[in-house]
């Protein structure tokens, strides 16, 4: 909006006296005047039988003679058959009277005639105040049915006719000054609308057929609202908002292919999780990778490109989020068979341990220790645990209460900030669980007072760890001088995927009729989980205590076991200097392990007992992400914003303090916080990244600039 000059201000001041001491000779409309006319009768009714705050009666003036032209080349002519009409008073954005319409009565077909159509006004039907919407028409008709219908709802509003449809861009463009106007149209001139009027602060509420025939038709005005197709013309001026995070600190694209095609079972899981749960792809990925390792480690090996050895397929993964951001959601949808596997065998146990003690009870105490050797205690099956310790863990290996386990939390402080991990035994611990991730194997040396724990090494467990944690709990972590160095983060597989802050929607009927436990997708994948937990008595291999024997998963050709020894090559060879892993020895090396455990776990799952090279090659995907994460977060920690982010911060907050939408680019600069962006050359610089972007826009008149946000990034006044 121009600031208007001295001259300009004496100008309206003139033509404004002028106007009101003309209209103030012309009588207001007496209320037989007005009852002649169906539609400013309507707004007697409106105001007097419902006590709505029409404020119509002073602007509605009954025409005794024809009146003047009042602007243009013509100004002070007589304007012929006006006389015997309505004069409709026409205010300006602050409610100031500027022009007249003189109305035929009940003659909707007829346009009024306007006194100047130079000059930018309405007919103002409700209290025209600053916390009240506004919208805009052309016709007297329309406006009164438009009000009619929105103050039922909220008296608080006011609704415009400019009465002329050649000067409703004009009196569009003059009320946006004030106001954000709501307007109405329908679909067919859409594209015209919003190329014509595009910039303007002004929203577009588009129908199929005109709201006001619906509203003839009986609809209801807040459905009619509902169901438009609403257009911000404010932002459409402006062009596509640009990125301006640092691209390094950006989250790795999520590899989706890597588990399968569309139609397959995990791929088409992945994609439901990520529905129900509103989470990115990575979180879901990450959280089936920990569902499926603690369900399929008890059953299979991995193998190793060379040679005939084999590894745990265990899995440690560790997963950005903040307190909120769907780990629990996803969880219960991925874990969903494990938990309900877990509580079977714990009312399972339940029952064991009740007969056992009644038996124990039962017996004499001459054949008590007989019986005990005979009938050992019960033993709970644990497979999944939320919460512990690691020497709560290393302790039920040791005395047998579990050889295979996982622990998933959403709370990754309870490992990554726990004694274990920052007392004196920490090295002790982190080598302990590297032994344990690498061969299923670790030697423990207890105190004496361990008296009732007999063996201190374990072999053929299988421990998976799946966290996730908040900032301030894994940068520490990753910037752990022993946890890098002993190799303990190196077995990790990471992910840091951005939030969903703002993206969740929870109340559309879709959301709102959303039923996962019905979703064909989901369906299918639980029913694999359930399968793999419990199998049929053959599918599985046991010894003679019945305990299973794991199966050592080969490669199905050469062709496969070559795809990982390429692998491992190509990591490898990044590990030269300058290279791209130069300074991540320890997690490259890791990288070919982690991609043959997972290529086990996808394969076995899907009911293959070997390996493909296109199992290789998508599970190189995950662990090719999963590296790309660890050295982004690294190289760019996430935490704060860069100047850019912060100068449109700073910019957004002032205007939204001082209800402005633009401020002058020298108070920008003057008074911007951080201190070190008001320096001339950055400050110049990076509002340059803003325009080119699209948050701002720098206008230059004369030599003064000003600085306009983007409208959407503001508050709604």
């Amino acid at each position: 909006m121009t600031t208007p000059t001295d001259s300009q201000e004496k100008t309206h001041a003139d033509n404004m006296g002028g106007f009101i001491g003309y209209i103030a000779d012309i009588d207001n409309a007496t209320p037989e005047q007005r009852a002649q006319d169906a539609n400013i009768s309507q707004l007697d009714s409106l105001q007097h039988d419902l006590g709505l705050p029409t404020n119509h009666t002073d602007k509605t003036r009954y025409l005794h003679d024809d009146i003047s032209m009042r602007g243009g080349n013509s100004k002070g002519d007589k304007l012929p058959n006006t006389k015997g009409r309505y004069g409709l008073i026409m205010v300006n954005n602050k409610a100031e009277p500027v022009n007249m319409a003189a109305r035929t009565a009940n003659n909707d077909n007829e346009p009024p005639i306007i006194s100047d159509t130079t000059q930018a006004g309405a007919y103002a039907i409700g209290p025209m105040s600053h916390d009240s919407d506004w919208w805009l028409v052309t016709s007297l008709s329309d406006q009164v049915m438009l009000y009619a219908a929105l103050a039922m709802n909220d008296p608080n509003v006011t609704v415009f006719s400019c009465l002329n449809q050649s000067m409703f861009d004009m009196t569009l463009r003059h009320l946006s000054e004030v106001k954000t106007i709501h307007i109405i149209d329908t679909a067919q001139h859409k594209d015209t609308l919003m190329s014509r009027l595009s910039g303007v602060n002004a929203i577009a509420h588009i129908t199929i057929d005109t709201i006001i025939s619906r509203l003839h038709d009986g609809d209801l005005i807040g459905d009619l609202i509902t169901d438009a197709d609403t257009i911000d013309l404010s932002v459409l001026a402006w062009g596509k908002l640009g990125d301006i995070a640092d691209q390094h600190s950006k989250a790795t694209p999520y590899p989706v292919e890597a588990w399968g095609k569309e139609g397959e079972i995990l791929r088409d899981a992945l994609t439901a999780i990520t529905y129900h749960s509103q989470v990115q792809p990575a979180m879901a990925g990450q959280c089936i990778l920990g569902a499926s390792a603690t369900t399929i480690q008890q059953y299979i090996n991995a193998p190793y490109a060379l040679g005939d050895y084999f590894m745990p397929v265990s899995l440690f993964l560790l997963t950005e989020g903040d307190s909120g951001s769907g780990k629990s959601r996803t969880v219960k949808l991925s874990h969903k068979e494990l938990v309900n596997y877990q509580n079977d065998k714990r009312k399972e146990y339940q029952t064991l341990r009740d007969e056992w003690l009644a038996q124990k009870a039962s017996t004499p105490k001459k054949d008590l220790e007989l019986w005990l050797l005979e009938n050992p205690k019960p033993k709970q099956a644990i497979i999944l645990v939320k919460s512990g310790t690691i020497q709560g863990f290393l302790d039920n290996m040791l005395i047998g209460n579990t050889k295979d386990i996982a622990w998933s939390t959403a709370e990754a402080a309870l490992f990554l900030s726990g004694h274990s991990l920052t007392s004196d035994t920490a090295k002790s611990n982190i080598s302990q669980l590297c032994d344990i991730w690498s061969d299923g194997s670790f030697d423990r040396l207890l105190s004496p007072r361990y008296d009732t724990i007999e063996q201190n090494s374990m072999n053929g467990v299988r421990f998976t760890l799946d966290l996730q944690g908040q900032p301030p709990v894994i940068a520490p972590a990753l910037n752990d001088e022993a946890m890098n160095g002993q190799g303990l983060l190196p077995r990790f597989l990471f992910a840091f995927p951005d939030n969903m802050n703002g993206q969740i929607v929870y109340n559309t009927d879709e959301r709102l009729d959303a039923k996962p436990e019905q979703d064909p997708r989901l369906q299918a994948y639980w029913q694999r989980c359930r399968t793999l937990l419990d199998p049929i008595a053959d599918s599985v291999d046991r010894d003679n205590e019945g305990n299973i024997i794991r199966f050592n998963m080969p490669f199905k050709n050469r062709q496969a076991r070559k795809a990982l020894a390429n692998y491992q090559t190509d990591k490898e060879s990044q590990l030269c200097k300058g290279g791209k892993l130069e300074k991540y020895a320890s997690y490259a090396r890791r990288l070919h392990e982690n991609a043959s455990r997972i290529a086990s776990i996808l394969a076995y799952f899907d009911g293959r007992r070997f390996i493909t090279a296109d199992d290789i090659h998508k599970a190189s995907k995950l662990t090719d992400y999963s590296i790309s994460e660890r050295m982004r977060y690294t190289d760019k920690p996430q935490a704060g914003d860069n100047d850019a982010q912060k100068l449109i911060s700073w910019l957004v907050n002032y205007c939204n303090r001082q209800s402005v939408k633009e401020l002058a680019y020298s108070t920008a600069q003057s008074k911007v916080i951080p201190k070190h962006l008001r320096q001339k050359h950055n400050f110049e610089l990076i509002a340059e990244v803003l325009e080119s972007e699209g948050y701002i826009k720098i206008i230059t008149n004369g030599r003064a600039r000003t600085i306009q946000v983007r409208p959407e990034l503001l508050e709604a006044k």
